[in-house]
């Protein structure tokens, strides 16, 4: 699980990950100086100390993240997100670290957590590619070592015929107090996931029709 708490702001969760997790409480403020060098995580070491670089590519952020962050203007990330986000994104034996961070209105939070989110989608999408394409690799290997046809790669699938159609699967759950947040938050997510295939963001909210929202699920 990857659990960002945000006071004042959504509860994030990612539940896809397994296992036990560490949980971690930190006040990140504007004002506050980076963690010192025996708490940070190197990406904090290597933005601190190469202020000319791009720092949200310094944190790790997939390629499709970075450039949605070029393309809203951001080259240096909050105090907040500098350092939660390497806290987010670092894997241990048991999965991801769960986290609680509080930090003033406006000093990013939302991003905070959306991007170490969105990037944990992204990868797993690109490791269940790799397995697919190593599993693939291994049934060629060995349909060669016993002599017989290898097989073929399956073909894609027609996404407007009816019959393949299958329905999406949330990968991440972002629950917030207002509906107005729920909105603010869906479309600081829309922002970020311009260039990533295969994501979509749909937001559900009291006080209106479900269908249409029941529909953007789908």
């Amino acid at each position: 699980h990857l659990t960002p708490v945000v006071a004042r702001a959504p509860l994030v969760c990612v539940p896809w990950h397994a296992g036990k997790q560490r949980f971690k409480m930190a006040s990140f403020e504007e004002k506050d100086l980076l963690a010192t060098a025996d708490t940070t995580p190197s990406a904090i070491e290597t933005a601190a100390d190469e202020p000319n670089q791009d720092r949200f590519a310094a944190l790790g952020l997939a390629p499709e993240l970075l450039a949605a962050v070029r393309d809203l203007g951001f080259t240096e990330p909050t105090a907040v997100q500098q350092r939660a986000i390497p806290l987010a994104l670092e894997p241990h034996a048991e999965g991801f670290n769960d986290l609680m961070v509080s930090s003033q209105t406006g000093s990013g939070k939302t991003a905070a957590f959306l991007l170490p989110v969105l990037h944990t989608l992204l990868q797993g999408r690109v490791e269940a590619a790799n397995r697919e394409r190593e599993e693939f690799d291994a049934a060629v290997a060995a349909a060669i070592a016993k002599g017989e046809v290898p097989p073929k790669r399956p073909k894609r699938k027609d996404p407007t015929n009816t019959r393949n159609f299958k329905a999406a699967t949330p990968g991440a759950l972002v629950l917030c107090p207002t509906r107005e947040l729920a909105q603010q938050v869906a479309h600081d997510a829309i922002d970020l996931v311009r260039h990533c295939r295969g994501l979509r963001i749909a937001s559900v909210v009291g006080g209106m029709p479900y269908q249409l929202q029941i529909a953007k699920l789908q």
